[in-house]
């Protein structure tokens, strides 16, 4: 199968005690760090969960969605969500960042971890491609989302990655900082064109690459002209630290 449709997810359940899809944890035996966006550099535990809603042709976590490559049943677990909060808090670093995948196709069943972990004196990050809004619940203080719109250089339909209604309702959050990818000058002519059409901001770009090598020359490729339109710029730092080491 080579879909990435969220097999035995239902976005809609309001059950607390539903077990969450992941593909794995890590931050906790092994330190790391927020590898991009406003927080990187900051140590952090990471929550990668399974199952995505999108296709793209550049991602780098296909293991969770591609099962034309990888088997579901090796690639991710069902895991309660207390059972997650006490991985995270059995660590002292404060920021925990959930990614994916798409985490939000999840969304209800994070809620309960994500309040646990606020309770606990963390904060959250949310990784998330901004096509599903996030419920009221996670839009509290503690919580931050990374969006990231994905465009068509990423290799996917853009009337499928870009969603106006739940890009807005990200930009009227006061939560969001939207993130996005580029490998050329006329991404970021893209990107402007998104931000102006939909009022988004604080806008990240960071450097197309999954090698140290290719993220430096993205970056003089672009820096010059993220630089000129006054937007913020951020490197990948775990592919520049760790050679993109699953995990890490």
């Amino acid at each position: 199968m080579t879909t990435s449709e969220p097999i035995d997810i239902d976005p809609a359940a309001n059950d607390t005690a539903l077990r969450l899809i992941v593909a794995e944890c890590f931050g906790v035996d092994v330190p790391t760090f927020q590898g991009e966006g406003p927080s990187c550099g900051h140590p952090a535990l990471f929550i990668r969960v399974s199952r995505c809603n999108l296709s793209c042709a550049k991602c780098d976590t296909k293991y969770t969605w591609d099962w034309s490559q990888f088997d579901p049943q090796r690639e991710s677990t069902k895991r309660k969500a207390e059972d997650l909060l006490a991985w995270a808090t059995s660590s002292s670093v404060e920021l925990v960042v959930i990614t994916g995948g798409e985490p939000l196709l999840q969304q209800v069943g994070l809620v309960p971890l994500v309040h646990g972990l606020l309770a606990a004196g963390k904060r959250v990050e949310f990784e998330t491609n901004g096509t599903i809004a996030p419920v009221p619940e996670l839009v509290v203080d503690g919580v931050r989302f990374n969006v990231s719109p994905k465009i068509a250089s990423f290799g996917m339909d853009e009337a499928k990655s870009v969603v106006p209604a739940a890009l807005e309702a990200f930009a009227g959050s006061g939560r969001a900082a939207f993130k996005f990818v580029a490998s050329s000058v006329s991404d970021l002519d893209r990107i402007a064109e998104l931000a102006d059409a939909h009022n988004l901001a604080p806008v990240w770009v960071m450097p197309e690459g999954t090698t140290a090598d290719a993220i430096t020359a993205t970056t003089r490729v672009i820096a010059d002209a993220v630089a000129a339109r006054h937007w913020h710029f951020t490197t990948r730092l775990h592919v520049l630290a760790f050679a993109d080491a699953r995990g890490r």
